[in-house]
Parts: structure tokens; sequence; C-alpha cells
């Protein structure tokens, strides 16, 4: 593993590249964010609001939210800039009680909202089958976040659907999959954290087609033929985590007492069940929610290196047991039988087993206490 020297991300994580300068593209990405002419961005965004005002024949715009920090400041944006949105909101099976509460202020700032729910049978089986298959319980998740919103805009006739964050724009896509105007199949594929797959990739005996039905999003020809655009926020306004949470709280959006993973106590914190999917990334890459959050610090100036380092010895992996149980209550399995999957997915290329305990050679702490 190489870790960039600027910030805390190993070369392990998907799609990133360390230079030979020993930077990673997510922080050369930053650095080029000096470089950008926001008055025209800001500029560009009022022409994509003209067209979907002129084109829409009701709703202007498409919202996908979850209620968290991010799809306030989308809604709030949104509104500002006069659009007539509709908010869609995938809902996960383990909503928290401060998710709802910050769903309904959402909802609250005046906009149309669905509530899409899935069925939970469908989703244990989904889940339970994608933790065994890819390792990861997030793809029906992610499957579901960017399908089910696309499929609506689609039957709505809505012109635009309105994301906040671009992966691709953070972590130094090519310039057509920064911009974002299609959310084509090739960038779900790339950037959609379902593992390469498709909802059609999942049908078997025991998870028929009807039931995948909401997994399966409009085709790239659909959207075409509807003259959808599909952009992303952080395009056209700097984004960063500390400024939609300024623009969140200020209309409402609350807070937890503690990070349900990772560093931020704002993030991550309508679902019982993101933290699984984070947590699985200990063993696949090597690194954990902690490593993300920090790396974002540090590119924004609010924390140095040596500071994230210290943050992540002494938070350790950030297992997050109590979710863990409530998912395997939810699946129908052991807990035994959870970390019996984990560990088949446990990349052999990352770590290695030393005196009866895995570890990570070279890892980013030399004094790391591995259990």
């Amino acid at each position: 593993m190489r870790y960039c020297n600027r910030c805390v991300i190993p070369d392990t994580r998907p799609n990133i590249e360390i230079g030979a300068d020993g930077v990673c593209n997510a922080c050369r990405a930053h650095l080029e964010r000096k470089a950008i002419d926001w008055p025209g961005r800001e500029g560009a965004f009022r022409q994509v609001v003209a067209r979907a005002k002129s084109r829409s024949k009701g709703y202007n715009c498409l919202i996908p939210v979850s209620g968290g920090k991010d799809s306030t400041w989308q809604v709030v944006t949104c509104l500002e800039y006069g659009l007539k949105p509709l908010c869609v909101t995938w809902k996960t099976p383990a909503r928290t009680e401060i998710g709802r509460q910050n769903l309904q202020n959402l909802i609250n700032l005046g906009v149309d909202h669905i509530d899409y729910q899935v069925s939970p049978a469908v989703e244990r089986k989904f889940m339970y089958k994608a933790l065994v298959r890819k390792g990861s319980t997030g793809i029906p998740m992610h499957m579901a976040l960017f399908n089910i919103p696309l499929a609506i805009a689609v039957r709505f006739d809505i012109p635009l659907v309105v994301w906040g964050e671009n992966s691709a724009f953070e972590y130094g896509g090519t310039e057509d999959e920064r911009t974002g105007f299609r959310l084509d199949a090739d960038w779900m594929k790339k950037y959609g954290v379902t593992n390469g797959t498709a909802a059609g990739d999942w049908i078997d005996s025991d998870l028929t087609e009807k039931e995948l039905t909401p997994y399966f999003g409009p085709t790239d020809q659909e959207l075409a033929a509807k003259g959808i655009n599909a952009v992303f926020l952080g395009y056209y306004f700097p984004w960063d985590v500390q400024t939609s949470l300024k623009v969140a709280i200020a209309h409402g959006f609350k807070i937890s007492d503690n990070p349900k993973t990772g560093y931020y106590a704002f993030a991550d914190i309508d679902d019982d069940f993101i933290s699984i999917h984070h947590y699985i990334k200990w063993h696949k890459f090597g690194f954990t929610r902690l490593f993300d959050n920090l790396s974002l610090e540090i590119r924004n100036g609010r924390l140095t290196r040596d500071q994230a380092v210290g943050i992540i010895r002494q938070r350790g992996d950030d297992t997050p047991i109590e979710d863990i149980k409530k998912f395997c209550q939810f699946a129908g399995i052991t807990l035994e039988h959870f970390f019996e999957i984990c560990e088949r997915f446990r990349n052999k290329d990352v770590w290695r087993k030393q005196g009866g305990k895995w570890v990570i050679p070279g890892f980013l702490i030399p004094d790391w206490s591995w259990r």
C-alpha cells in the first residue's frame, strides 16, 4: 500500500491514483479548484435552471434526498434559484430517529416529496446476497439511490435531476464524468458503488426480475429521449462538508451527539446500516470511513496530516458492532456468520498473517494495535 503524502488516503481506495510526486488524484483535483472560474460556473447553473424552467410541465427539477446536510443544501439552493422541485427518498430499512426528523425538516422547507420504500423482504434478500457475493451490503442502497429518482424523473417528465457531490469531480474523473449532464450506464458502473453490476445481474431463482423492479433505472436512450439532464451542484458551487453543513443548520438540520462512523457527527446519521458498508472497506482496502473524512479536512486546511494520523491511532478500526447486530437481526443471520463472510473478502494483497494476527505491512501507523 502507498499513502498520499498530503492526505491519508491509500492507493487501494477505488479510483485513487498516487502520482510520482506522492500526491493522490483527489488532492490534485482539490488544488485545481483554485483555478476554477466559480462565478462563471454559477452563471452556467443559471442557464441550467432556465432550461429546466422552459422545458418543465410541472416540476422543474427532481432532487434525490435523504434528509442529510447535503440534500438539505441542495433543496435550499434550488429553492433560492426559483426551481419547483420534487424530492425523492429511497427509504432505508434502518432509518434513524434523527434521520426521520431531518427529512421532515427538509420537507417543511416547502417541497413535494416521495418516500419510496422497497419491500423489506426484497431488501433483506438483496442485501444478504450482495454481502455474500460482493462483500458489500451497500449495493442495493446505491442502486436504489441512483435509479429510483431517474425512473421517477422519466415518468413525471422532469427535465432536471440535481445531486450534490460528484465523486468523479472529487476524485479526479474526466471532464465529461465531472460535469455529469448524463449519468449513463458507464458512469454508474464506475462511480455508482455497485461493484460494476446492474439490477439484471442479480436475477436468480431467489430474486426475481419483478422483485428487483425498483433497482432498474431508465436506459440511456430513455433519458436522452426525454432530454433529462442530471447535474451535480458540486460542479457549479465550491462543495465542502462544512459549507453545506452551515447552510443546513441555518435551515433546521440537526446533528448527532457523536459520529456514527468516521469523523463527522453530521454525516451518515440517517441510516443504521451505512456504517456496515464503510466497515467492510477495512477488509477489502485496509482503510475506514475515518480516512476519507480526515482527508477532506486536510485538503480544506482544517487539520494537518499529523493530526489526522493521531486521530486514526486514537479511534482504531471503528468496528460498528451495534449496527452490525442490527443488520444481522434484519438479515436473519448470526453475528458469527457475518464475520465469516467478511473474512472471505479480506484482501490478501493488503493483509498478511503474522503471529496469528492479520496485519497490514507498511501501515500508515507503525505501532498500530492489531487484533
